[in-house]
């Protein structure tokens, strides 16, 4: 893939480095050239100097061929200007913007153009570790609807099928953790003594879900 970033900050400069690790070709805009610095020596992308809703700068990002876009700079106009340009006249099939102001993300997601909500995502995860409310969360999505959440099953699960478990709670379970390793599980996966559960859910969903799993639930009964 070849992907064009807007914003050589902290999450640009990585998320560019991450991307050239995975063998991937990456080119990074930025207003400040000193920016370019945070991409260390051993960068092999290219790196483009002006501003990310420029057309002729996106060109030169190499837009035209660009499997993905993401626009990660400090501000919300420039990130939604730049993302829509890259979809709407490019035709950048994946489009990613950060935003810091919520109510515009939601906004921003209307238009079909994922947002990654910056204050709102970490204000979430901030305050899950102030108050668990006994809900160990793994991971959130960015629109911070669905979460991953790591269930405390009762005893009586054991022995039965991660199927029976989904058709009782009514949510998936992405993983689970057996002898400290990560397994995708089946249907017809069985649960042993010891396992580590995490099930998809949402804000409305979790409750139940939780105490669902954590009561006995003996199979015909």
């Amino acid at each position: 893939m070849h992907v064009v970033i807007m914003g050589c900050g902290r999450l640009g400069s990585t998320l560019a480095q991450k991307l050239e690790e995975r063998g991937h070709s990456v080119a990074v805009i930025d207003q400040n050239s000193d920016a370019f610095r945070r991409l260390g020596s051993d960068f092999g992308g290219t790196t483009v100097t002006g501003i990310g809703f420029d057309r002729d700068v996106l060109r030169s990002a190499g837009i035209e061929r660009a499997d993905a876009f993401a626009a990660v700079s400090s501000g919300d106009n420039s990130n939604i200007i730049s993302a829509r340009l890259a979809r709407e006249t490019f035709g950048v099939s994946r489009v990613v913007a950060r935003i810091y102001d919520a109510r515009r993300a939601q906004v921003y997601e209307r238009l079909g153009i994922p947002t990654v909500a910056t204050i709102r995502w970490a204000a979430d995860r901030m305050f899950r570790h102030l108050v668990p409310e006994g809900t160990v969360e793994v991971f959130r999505d960015p629109t911070s609807v669905v979460s991953i959440v790591e269930v405390q099953l009762h005893r009586d699960w054991v022995g039965r099928t991660l199927k029976s478990l989904e058709d009782e709670t009514g949510a998936r379970v992405a993983y689970l953790m057996r002898f400290g390793m990560g397994t995708l599980g089946t249907p017809s996966t069985v649960i042993q003594d010891g396992d580590q559960v995490f099930m998809l859910v949402t804000d409305d969903t979790v409750a139940d879900v939780l105490d669902l799993a954590a009561g006995s639930q003996r199979e015909g009964h």
